[in-house]
């Protein structure tokens, strides 16, 4: 029987092969917009006004604005509802999350020589959670036609029968593992008993339809931490360089569940089964930044920064399971449960995501108010999995540049003062990364906040909201059918801002 050769063994280091795909290298390749209060309800458009620790981030230049040494905390509350629909069934799940997303200071060095042009000197230190991952998605509905099986034939095909036989599951790489689970699972079958084998058929009851269930719970964040230095020529043009340290962790739970109506057969059929996924990523990573400020006139100025691509160093941790029930004209429901109790330990990796072009443009209305436009560039085809001559990254680089385009990103930020009081407002519209422009949309985004200026203290609140659609596979081959998500979120973030 196949369900003598299942697992029991604890957790071991293991080394197989790679399992990455193109949705792991855009969770680390597509940026939120966090940052202080001021920066987000101005949606990020100050690249070519500085005077803000978060503004460093999209020129190092900004740095070299300011005027005093400043510190400043800033706390937000991320709200996402993900509205799910899966054929003609509609759910919805809420996530919300609190934390300190953004803290740093800028120490600025005046010229003491009057007769120098180089008139400043600033040095900054700031932390900005570029992306809080925490996020949960439910979607269910009955799909007519298709089941997981198709997933776990896709992986079969081509795997000896005694393979799935005669091995432990921790001796497999990534895709024999996923045959491995379906064989011992019951899901598929082999066309032939022959031990050389390499054909399967489905072992689930196929005629009706097939309830689905997918749940996705995430945590983590991608934090960045950069160490910023600027300088100012004549008061007219400031220069500025970032070196970041990024640092990333992420976990992810999914669960799928699948039931069917389908005829009973005389023959023992799967009715009924649920497939669980645990990763687990952790690594840090490397960029560096470039910026200009030019202040043409007194009002006007335009901005020019580049930041490098990000160099990734990370790791991932799988664990799976598999919960299958049969039906049989005994009225029997035997309980199959594939759980190996392992933890693949995959080898680590490197991930090369892509640079950025930001072009900045900013009126200044004296002390009453500000308009400001920032136009991004990236390349996201030009993302890349390392060692690029390794067989599978090599295909999956090829997937990225195939399936990725190049996109470009519109902030327009507006302040207004009232003696003490700012009011500021912003837009920002992201393009899809993907030529498709389905399997994830374009983001558009409004925000707005107002600021309270006490002298040596400064109190800002901002509100943003931002939305984008996306069509995801619940899987990447085999059975890729997925919910269409309508992600909503809704973000309130508290600056402190002190001036030493």
């Amino acid at each position: 029987m196949k369900k003598n050769l299942y697992l029991l063994l604890a957790c071991l280091t293991i080394s197989v092969a790679q399992s990455q795909e193109i949705v792991d290298a855009m969770r680390y390749a597509q940026d939120n917009m966090n940052g202080t209060a001021r920066f987000r309800a101005m949606s990020g458009a100050f690249g070519a006004l500085g005077g803000d620790l978060s503004a460093i981030n999209v020129n190092p230049a900004g740095s070299a604005i300011f005027s005093n040494n400043q510190v400043a905390f800033t706390l937000s509350n991320f709200s996402t509802k993900n509205n799910s629909a899966y054929f003609d069934t509609k759910t919805s799940q809420k996530n919300n999350s609190f934390d300190l997303n953004q803290a740093g200071g800028v120490f600025v060095f005046k010229s003491n020589n009057s007769n120098s042009n180089w008139k400043k000197v600033a040095i900054a230190v700031n932390y900005d959670n570029v992306n809080n991952y925490d996020n949960s998605v439910f979607s269910a509905g009955t799909n007519p036609t298709h089941s997981i099986d198709g997933y776990f034939l896709s992986y079969a095909t081509g795997v000896p029968l005694n393979i799935l036989q005669n091995s432990n599951y921790e001796d497999l790489g990534h895709g024999a593992q996923q045959a491995f689970l379906g064989y011992q699972g019951y899901v598929i079958d082999p066309v032939s008993n022959s031990g050389s084998n390499t054909s399967y058929n489905s072992s689930v009851r196929v005629g009706g339809n097939y309830y689905h269930e997918n749940s996705i719970n995430a945590k983590g964040y991608n934090g960045k931490l950069s160490f910023n230095a600027a300088t100012s020529y004549k008061d007219k043009l400031y220069l500025g360089i970032n070196l970041n340290s990024h640092f990333t962790d992420y976990t992810q739970s999914s669960r799928f569940y699948e039931d069917n109506n389908n005829t009973l057969t005389i023959e023992d059929k799967v009715n009924r089964l649920r497939f669980s996924n645990d990763l687990y990523t952790y690594g840090t990573g490397f960029s560096f930044q470039l910026g200009a400020i030019a202040k043409v006139t007194n009002e006007m100025r335009l901005g020019l920064s580049y930041e490098s691509p990000t160099w990734y160093h990370l790791s991932d941790e799988l664990t799976q399971k598999l919960a299958v029930v049969s039906s049989n004209t005994a009225g029997e429901l035997p309980v199959d449960n594939i759980d190996p109790q392992i933890t693949n330990y995959y080898d680590p990796y490197k991930l090369q995501t892509p640079s950025k072009l930001t072009g900045s443009f900013a009126y200044v209305f004296g002390k009453k108010g500000l308009i400001s436009i920032d136009y991004a560039m990236k390349d996201y085809s030009s993302t890349k999995f390392k060692p690029e001559n390794d067989a599978y990254f090599s295909g999956l680089n090829t997937d990225l540049n195939a399936v990725l385009d190049k996109t470009g990103e519109l902030r327009i930020g507006a302040e207004y003062k009232i003696e003490a009081l700012s009011l500021r407002a912003g837009y920002r519209h992201d393009q899809s990364p993907y030529k498709n422009k389905t399997t994830v949309g374009d983001l558009t985004g409004y925000s707005g906040g107002l600021g309270y200026n006490f002298g040596a203290t400064k109190v800002d609140l901002s509100y943003a909201y931002a939305k984008r659609n996306s069509q995801q596979g619940f899987f990447n081959q085999g059975f890729t059918d997925g919910a269409s998500i309508d992600a909503v979120t809704n973000t309130v973030s508290l600056t402190l801002l002190f001036e030493l």
